[in-house]
């Protein structure tokens, strides 16, 4: 088993990344004035990127860019990516290649646009945004994978005029202080990233957002690859297939766990096939889906001092989607008993996520996300947990309360480390299990 990391030493471009922290007041503050603005400084590095595939959506982004990494790499392809945020480094958000760029590389990229910048008013995202077109600049790649920070519309990636292919994955409520408080609000902001003559995949949708993003598409002239209508999947015992304009593609199950990733899987699948000026055959998009990794989304974790017999999970998803994909997976773990270690941001309601999740769960510890100023108090947590009937008590951290759990148990089981994808990082940090 894994022994605690050590923390690790500071590197040049931490303290860069502090400095950007305070360039805007706001940690988000969602426009494209100030993105176009640093970037027309800087060259206008957006323009020279390879083939750009967009992907935005609620859940199931990051997965996506996963299998589709994956699988492009496995067809031969240089692949760089851009996702967000980061589990345990930042280095993590910056793939090039397949891997998270060096540090010397994120030091040189993140000091040039804080030079150029001159400090401007200009939010963190944005400038860590424009740090990575700096850095795919200088590390040229057959494709990009551009996954959107929040909505899309006004995100920072939003500014590549001609994607090769845009997607969004299901949408559903979140982030609704800034998004909007109704889905077809929310829809309509992940599909401002559709562009005319750009093929949109589109994945399972509620009818209100399929009817937005329809609307949006047929606005700007982008055709669209829907779910359920241009395309469909299906999955047996051991394989998942998918039809489309191609005809059928039949592939092995996903590697990353839980059923809502046959899902994910096949609609990067999809992308795949459908991506233009690209040759990825039915090999590469099975190798890719068995292949690809995605840490903190259902993973299994060793844990120091943990006995056998019981496992450890972790799962960064943060709201009710999240939670309703997840309580699909804790009915499927009924052979043994499940509980849960629960940290959240103080930007999510506590009772959307835990409702779906209660049924299946024997107890849960509830805790604060270490070094998160934002983290719900453990208190409130609880408070809200055994108001739905759970049997739920707070613990100082997560070592402490997989101790307990550990201890306390007549019978071993599962225990599930969940609510947060910041939680989830200071576990892989805790546990030195490599985060990308």
């Amino acid at each position: 088993m894994s022994v605690a990391s050590r923390p690790a030493a500071p590197r040049e471009s931490d303290a860069i990344l502090a400095r950007l922290l305070d360039l805007h007041p706001k940690a988000i503050d969602l426009s494209l004035g100030r993105m176009t603005r640093l970037l027309d400084a800087l060259g206008n590095p957006e323009r020279t990127m390879p083939p750009v595939i967009h992907v935005a959506g609620t859940n199931g982004k990051g997965s996506v860019v996963a299998y589709l990494d994956a699988t492009l790499r496995a067809a031969g392809y240089r692949v760089n990516s851009y996702v967000s945020p980061h589990l345990v480094r930042f280095a993590e958000r910056i793939r090039l290649g397949g891997v998270p760029i060096a540090e010397d590389s994120l030091r040189a990229s993140l000091a040039h646009c804080e030079a150029v910048n001159d400090g401007a008013p200009i939010t963190f995202f944005e400038i860590t945004t424009a740090a990575a077109f700096h850095a795919f600049e200088r590390n040229p790649s057959d494709v990009l994978l551009l996954e959107v920070g929040l909505g899309g519309r006004l995100d920072a990636t939003n500014v590549i005029a001609r994607p090769a292919l845009t997607v969004i994955t299901p949408v559903s409520i979140d982030h609704t202080h800034y998004l909007g408080e109704t889905l077809p609000l929310i829809a309509a902001e992940k599909a401002g990233i559709l562009k005319r003559d750009v093929t949109g995949v589109i994945g399972r949708q509620e009818a209100e957002a399929d009817a937005v993003i329809e609307s949006v598409a047929d606005g700007v002239g982008a055709p669209l690859a829907r779910s359920g209508r241009e395309w469909s999947f299906e999955r047996s015992a051991s394989h998942v297939v998918v039809r489309d304009v191609r005809g059928e593609g039949r592939y092995p199950l996903p590697g990353l766990a839980g059923d809502h990733q046959v899902e994910n899987a096949a609609l990067a699948a999809v992308c795949a096939r459908l991506l233009p000026g690209f040759d990825v055959g039915d090999d590469a998009i099975a190798q890719g889906l068995r292949q690809a990794r995605w840490p903190g989304r259902l993973q299994r974790i060793p844990w120091a001092g943990l006995a056998d017999v019981w496992e450890l999970w972790i799962d960064g998803g943060h709201n009710e989607a999240a939670a309703m994909a997840l309580a699909r997976v804790a009915e499927s773990w009924a052979d043994r008993p499940l509980d849960l270690v629960v940290g959240m941001l103080n930007t999510r309601p506590p009772e959307d996520y835990l409702r779906p999740l209660a049924p299946f769960v024997r107890r849960l510890a509830a805790v604060a996300i270490p070094d998160q100023s934002a983290s719900r108090a453990a208190v409130e947590v609880d408070s809200v947990a055994r108001s739905l009937g759970m049997n739920s008590e707070t613990d100082t951290s997560v070592g402490a309360a997989v101790t307990r759990l550990s201890a306390g148990a007549a019978n071993p089981g599962r225990i599930l480390v969940c609510g947060s994808l910041y939680l989830v990082g200071s576990v892989l940090a805790r546990a030195g299990v490599p985060a990308a």
